[in-house]
């Protein structure tokens, strides 16, 4: 599973809430899909999805089947919301922001660590990790991603030489 957002907010009083999410299209998320919500650390209850309107980029206005009143939604609020992988593998290329906890390997280096969080610099995104106690920045780009493994969750670079020497002060 891939955590892609939360539940921010209920609306209306028929029980439907507001999921935000990473992915930056609003077309992914379909009527048949299954949400998988993070009611406490590590327990996950699935929930139906009856209807789903794209709000924006960024945000969904959805209906959970059984869940019919404001009262039984607000206890969604807050929540984190993971989906299987396989709904995602068409987008997981178009928004790094679902790379965060993969592991990257270099092909010389090898493992470099877990990707703590990722940023937009302009039009190339960067992926912090700590590499030998050292925050880095590994740019990610066609340029240095080898490949991408959704379900091992793992991304192998080809990095320029010296990047990681320029942080460690080598």
């Amino acid at each position: 599973m891939i955590r892609i957002g939360k539940i921010v907010a209920t609306h209306g009083i028929n029980g439907d809430l507001i999921l935000t999410h990473v992915l930056g299209n609003s077309k992914w998320l379909k009527k048949e899909h299954i949400l998988q919500v993070e009611m406490q650390k590590g327990s996950y209850i699935p929930y139906f999805i009856s209807q789903c309107k794209e709000n924006n980029n960024k945000e969904y206005i959805i209906h959970i089947e059984d869940i019919n009143k404001i009262e039984s939604a607000k206890k969604l609020v807050t929540k984190h919301v993971y989906v299987d992988e396989s709904i995602l593998i068409a987008f997981a290329r178009q928004s790094p922001l679902l790379w965060i906890g993969f592991r990257v390997n270099d092909r010389e280096k090898g493992d470099l660590g877990t990707i703590e969080d990722v940023m937009q610099t302009g039009n190339q995104w960067l992926a912090k990790l700590t590499y030998k106690n050292t925050e880095v920045l590994i740019p990610l780009i066609d340029q240095t991603i080898e490949s991408l493994d959704i379900k091992a969750k793992t991304i192998n670079v080809v990095l320029p030489d010296g990047l990681l020497e320029v942080y460690l002060g080598e």
